[in-house]
């Protein structure tokens, strides 16, 4: 084998062990204990969830379309009167 190829081998090597480094820390750092404490939901907490969410989106939804009408109907009519 050749320098050339003994140095790129040499490099793999290098990644390979820096991979396999992370993936033993994982779980280790700043997040790791919340990482273990987490849970997939049940299926009654996925519902709430999922409501609460959709409550949210339509809420803010309705919010938005009370500004497009108050700006559509409601400011013309207050600069017209206002003689703008």
């Amino acid at each position: 084998m050749n320098e050339e190829h003994k140095g790129l081998l040499d490099k793999a090597w290098a990644v390979q062990h820096k991979i396999e480094e992370r993936q033993q820390r994982i779980g280790k750092g700043k997040y790791g204990r919340v990482l273990k404490m987490t849970r997939k939901p049940t299926n009654e907490e996925y519902e709430k969830t999922a409501k609460i969410t959709g409550l949210g989106i339509m809420l803010i939804g309705a919010l938005g379309f009370v500004i497009y009408i108050v700006r559509e109907l409601v400011a013309p009519w207050i600069l017209k009167a206002l003689g703008y």
